[in-house]
């Protein structure tokens, strides 16, 4: 069960009865599971496409037909936040994350196209506590969506700071 309850209108809300993780928690080579998106439709591509990343291949399903895609694909950043949805609901909301230093790298491995099931999981590559503050311990991890064949279709690897757990914790 997670620490998140929906409210009226179908916002996430925490329910700090649950246990929260802390640094200590994680450790290098751990895979946390984080969830399943909703296949994407043709319409929600194109709409995400029109407000944020306006690309004919991305918008237009006949000009896309034309593109080195062969067909209309969603932008890697609606592909990047909706893996970051997974990551916030099914990790970081449960976790004393106190924010992130920055992130390495991202990578749109390889075009997500309407329909299709993905699924995404976080990898710890590096667990170390922090040198400069005694009470964060920082997280390197390896985020991935991947398609029903098990193909990595985005990953990004980001540091988070993560709370140590307390003395009488």
């Amino acid at each position: 069960m997670s620490p998140l309850d929906t409210v009226a209108g179908g916002l996430p809300t925490l329910d700090y009865s649950h246990p929260i993780l802390y640094f200590e928690d994680f450790t290098e080579g751990q895979i946390i599971e984080l969830g399943s998106l909703a296949p994407l439709t043709e319409e929600a591509i194109i709409a995400f496409a029109r407000q944020w990343d306006p690309q004919p291949f991305h918008l237009d399903p006949v000009a896309a037909k034309d593109s080195i895609y062969g067909g209309l694909i969603a932008s890697g950043w609606q592909t990047a936040l909706l893996t970051m949805r997974l990551q916030v609901d099914n990790l970081l909301n449960e976790t004393d994350g106190q924010g992130s230093p920055g992130v390495e790298n991202i990578r749109f491995r390889k075009p997500v196209r309407a329909g299709e099931r993905l699924a995404a999981r976080f990898t710890v590559l590096v667990a170390e506590p922090s040198a400069s503050r005694p009470t964060l311990g920082k997280v390197l991890g390896r985020t991935e969506l991947l398609d029903d064949a098990g193909a990595v279709v985005y990953q990004m690897d980001g540091w988070t700071l993560i709370g140590r757990r307390p003395p009488d914790g």
